[in-house]
């Protein structure tokens, strides 16, 4: 039944026909969705042994997976793919049926984009669940690994049930929520050594099966803690909500430190030393970006709407983050007017974090829309994120992708730093100033030292440095 067991019990039609070994030897999986979560999740549990089968309806990303390769840019990931494709581990498909029949164990992997009021799309969730539920032949475990509003463990229960019944069939099956906590760029490491492992379930059953399952990745100690469903959905939304509230704040403080002439960096760790507070997530930039932080601020202000439910500091964090994304367009016009018709600005940096192609959400969208708005022209570079960028921006004249970071200095009036990429950290100032029109850096993370920068003859404004 998709996994190894002890001894087979037989059992009644719609009964369960297995009971859990002391230890269970292998597992077969079934991910639907090969995005971010679900080919991270696919492919380590590969990689620890498991038969994965890999569900997904784009044939052409199906047809770079079976090459061995991945449609994005995830360190590290590209080589656990291609070693347990080439080990007949993972496997891909587009048979939905084949999929559902494939393993008792079902993650449900799907995009949850927003829909236009900010909530979280669910036909991509809800489409799995009728999916399984249809071509299903015996009992399934069905885990939510999406990002998915509270309740939704209930709603796909329910939709499981009724497709069954519209069969005239009486499968049992369990629902789980299994949140994710993968940061894009760190994800393989994420998934292999993670801080916890949510299970949201009152099913002792399920909870059985997944600690087997998860046993491989909690060796040196307990990660996996046991919650209600709805508990561990809310749960994480609450935690990549309070990492942008961190980051917000931090922002907002930038601000009063270069209204009063205080170094942001000297802050940061002024507070960051009280373990009460800690370092992480505390830099100040020009604001956050991906496919998590702002969906999933805007999905649990609009739960708040619909709940009735006071959110008025998520609407805080979501009103600076948005305000951030302009700041170096607002300094920009303070140095050189409104009006930026003939001048040209070198853009490092296009992904919304270093170590992803991912643009969603991205600063830089926003710097360089607003730039070409004015009049501006931009040369831009990024190490991975180039083709993504350009197709989020719609391919605009005025653009143009250099190949090397260097290329796009050449002939700029200022360099624009969004991305906060290795490469960028220790330039060489003294050929920087020989490409550039002009010695003027606006560094919208704070990525360069200062004194180096200004040492060397630039005009430099960071994000709350003095």
């Amino acid at each position: 039944m998709g996994y190894a067991t002890r001894r087979a019990v037989p059992g009644a039609a719609g009964a369960r026909s297995f009971t859990l070994s002391a230890r269970l030897i292998h597992m077969k999986i079934t991910v639907v969705g090969t995005g971010y979560v679900g080919l991270v999740t696919g492919a380590c549990l590969a990689d620890v042994g498991n038969d994965v089968l890999c569900l997904d309806l784009d044939e052409r990303k199906l047809a770079v997976l079976k090459t061995g390769d991945v449609p994005f840019h995830e360190p590290g990931l590209a080589e656990i793919v291609r070693r347990n494709y080439e080990a007949g581990r993972l496997q891909f498909t587009s048979d939905t049926e084949a999929a559902a029949r494939h393993a008792t164990i079902q993650f449900i992997a799907v995009g949850t984009p927003p829909a236009e009021d900010g909530s979280a799309d669910m036909q991509y969730v809800l489409a799995a669940a009728k999916q399984i539920a249809r071509s299903m032949d015996g009992y399934r475990l069905i885990v939510d690994k999406s990002t998915v509003p509270v309740g939704t463990a209930d709603r796909v229960h329910a939709i499981v049930g009724e497709e069954l019944k519209a069969r005239g069939v009486d499968y049992k099956y369990a629902v789980v929520s299994n949140p994710e906590f993968l940061r894009e760029g760190a994800a393989v490491g994420d998934f292999q050594k993670p801080a916890r492992i949510i299970i949201g379930t009152d099913d002792a059953e399920a909870i059985e099966i997944l600690r087997q399952l998860y046993a491989p990745f909690e060796r040196n100690h307990p990660k996996i803690m046991v919650m209600d469903a709805r508990t561990a959905e809310l749960t994480k939304y609450a935690a990549n909500a309070m990492l942008a509230a961190r980051i917000s704040f931090m922002n907002e403080m930038s601000l009063f430190a270069e209204a009063v002439g205080a170094d942001i960096d000297a802050l940061r760790r002024g507070i960051g030393v009280d373990e009460r507070i800690g370092t992480q997530f505390l830099y100040a930039g020009c604001g956050y970006g991906g496919s998590c932080f702002p969906k999933d601020v805007k999905a649990l202000l609009q739960m708040a709407k619909d709940l009735k439910v006071p959110a008025s500091l998520l609407q805080s964090v979501s009103t600076v983050n948005e305000n951030q994304k302009k700041l170096l367009v607002a300094k920009i016009v303070k140095r050189f007017g409104d009006d930026l018709a003939g001048l040209t600005f070198a853009i490092w940096g296009l992904a919304f974090k270093p170590e992803t192609d991912d643009v969603r959400e991205a600063p830089s969208l926003v710097i360089i829309e607003e730039l070409l708005r004015r009049g501006a022209k931009i040369k831009a570079f990024d190490p991975v994120a180039a083709k993504e960028a350009m197709r989020a921006l719609g391919d605009p004249a005025g653009v143009t992708i250099t190949p090397r970071a260097f290329d796009a200095l050449e002939g700029a009036d200022a360099l624009v730093i969004v991305t906060e990429w290795k490469e960028f950290q220790s330039p060489d100032f003294e050929r920087m100033r020989g490409l550039l029109r002009q010695p003027v850096i606006f560094d919208g993370r704070n990525t360069l030292d200062i004194r180096a920068a200004r040492g060397a003859g630039f005009e430099y404004s960071g994000i709350g440095r003095p």
